[in-house]
Parts: C-alpha cells; sequence; structure tokens
C-alpha cells in the first residue's frame, strides 16, 4: 500500500509541477488523499441479529381457534387420525406452517405445539405475532 503512495509522491516531484508551490503542494495532498481512500477498505462488521429476530425464534405465532371446534390431526392431510379436538377461543402455539395440495387447490395447515400436539387446519383460527394479542383475542371469543 505505502509502495503505490510512494511512487505516486516521486512520480509528482519528477514531473516538476509548473504551478505555484501552493497550488502544486494542493494537487499533490489531494493526490495522495484520493489513492489512499482507493487503497483502504473499511472493515465491514459482521452482521448479527438481535436475540428477539423472528427469523430465530422456535414458534411462527399464536392461533386462536375460530371455528366451534377443530379436530387436531396427526399429518396435514383430512383423512389423517384425530388426535382430539379443539373448541372455539382455545389458544396455541404455532411451530409450522404447510401448504397441502388438495385436488386443484392448496390448503394451509399448521403444527402446534404444548399438550395438544398435531396439525390443524389454518382456516379454522386467527393467527397473531404474539401470544398477548392472541389472549386478548381469545378472551373476546369466549365472552
Amino acid at each position: 500500500m505505502m509502495t503505490k503512495i510512494l511512487k505516486a509522491v516521486i512520480f509528482l516531484i519528477n514531473m516538476r509541477i509548473a504551478v505555484n508551490r501552493l497550488f502544486g503542494q494542493l494537487i499533490l495532498i489531494l493526490f495522495i488523499i484520493t489513492l489512499c481512500e482507493c487503497t483502504f477498505k473499511k472493515e465491514e462488521a459482521p452482521i448479527i441479529p438481535p436475540e428477539t429476530n423472528p427469523l430465530s425464534k422456535d414458534y411462527i405465532g399464536f392461533g386462536v381457534i375460530t371455528a366451534s371446534f377443530t379436530h387436531i390431526n396427526s399429518d396435514p392431510v383430512d383423512d389423517s387420525p384425530s388426535l382430539g379436538y379443539l373448541r372455539r377461543g382455545t389458544l396455541v402455539r404455532i411451530i409450522r406452517r404447510q401448504d397441502v395440495k388438495t385436488g386443484s387447490r392448496f390448503q394451509s395447515w399448521v403444527m402446534i405445539d404444548g399438550d395438544d400436539y398435531g396439525w390443524l387446519k389454518e382456516e379454522a383460527m386467527d393467527i397473531y405475532n404474539s401470544e398477548s394479542q392472541a389472549k386478548t383475542a381469545s378472551e373476546a371469543i369466549q365472552r
């Protein structure tokens, strides 16, 4: 890096710039600064996502069952064995979402976590980003 700067300075001195001394020094300083800015790259700091990054969570969101009741399936298909059911207003934690092609259309399913572990149709619930939002919605439904 320094050799380029020194070569540039020697080149300018050898050229014997035919302008007044102050103007020549100014050009020399600007040239050296420009050369330095081009040769030295700033070190980039690594990008570290915050701990609250949604990509680092172990869940997608929270759902509140809006249908009168819905079956918990063992797999994300209609004819899979039922593991139980949930009533309207029940709050669930969603850990996965999957779209499944049934015939000519897609149907969205969500995997829930907790005591009732399995798959639910997404159309049977409303999904919220935070547990507090889902609790508020659940309480409103159960009134």
